[in-house]
């Protein structure tokens, strides 16, 4: 496997505490397959079988959520070293819950999920911290599931916004920030239609609580914000 790609498997939290020279061991032992789509290709649909997570090692991909009345909203988007198909690894379903398609052209590393907690020929030290790791991301998972669901009960579109931008302002420690989405990305993170969502920023914008251009946001308000959020 290409160094570059290295690095990304190494930036995953899949991999976290085991170091090159370890990874490239395990590449023998998890046998993954990798692959490489273009821009607005499909790289799984909701329905096909499953068998193995991915790991993105080159470009950018989101992953979309559909209704049964065929709409769908963003879940996340995804870089190198970030991995879709966690969750569903250890389910009884074998079928993929979600949409992923392409942003860029992309390389994806997929690694089969048999040979992530099965029992490893060498029995080496750093496959055993391999399934730790597995174990605490689908921990942490389960925890931000109940936080979305939590997030998708919010009532009001200002509710919603205000929420949003407190997280990112509280996770990214400054009142100034660049989010990873697009306007309409984050309508549909949101769940909510795009102009409704721009007339609401732009009432914000102009009451002094925020400023904005394009996807950097900048907190004018703390208090009045928070006064918001649910």
């Amino acid at each position: 496997m290409e160094k570059k790609f290295l690095l990304a498997l190494k930036k995953c939290e899949l991999f976290d505490g085991i170091e090159m020279d370890e990874i490239s061991s395990l590449i023998t032992c998890l046998t993954p397959v990798v692959k490489e789509y273009n821009r607005n290709d499909f790289i799984v649909k909701s329905g096909d079988d499953f068998h193995s997570l991915g790991i993105i090692l080159d470009g950018e991909a989101s992953v979309y959520k559909e209704t049964l009345s065929g709409n769908r909203f963003l879940l996340k988007k995804i870089v190198p070293g970030e991995m879709f198909g966690e969750i569903a690894a250890f389910a009884k379903q074998q079928r993929w819950p979600a949409v992923v398609q392409a942003n860029t052209a992309v390389t994806v590393c997929f690694v089969p999920k048999d040979k992530i907690v099965g029992r490893c020929s060498t029995l080496c030290s750093f496959h055993t911290r391999l399934i730790n790791n597995m174990i605490g991301i689908v921990s942490e998972r389960a925890l931000l599931l109940r936080k979305k669901i939590d997030y998708v009960s919010i009532k009001t579109m200002r509710s919603k916004l205000c929420t949003f931008l407190y997280e990112n302002y509280i996770k990214k420690g400054t009142n100034m920030f660049r989010i990873q989405m697009n306007r309409e990305q984050l309508a549909e993170f949101l769940n909510v239609s795009r102009p409704s969502m721009s007339r609401e920023l732009s009432r914000m914008r102009d009451e002094g609580i925020i400023d904005f251009h394009l996807s950097t946001f900048k907190i004018l308000d703390i208090e009045k914000l928070k006064s918001y959020c649910e």
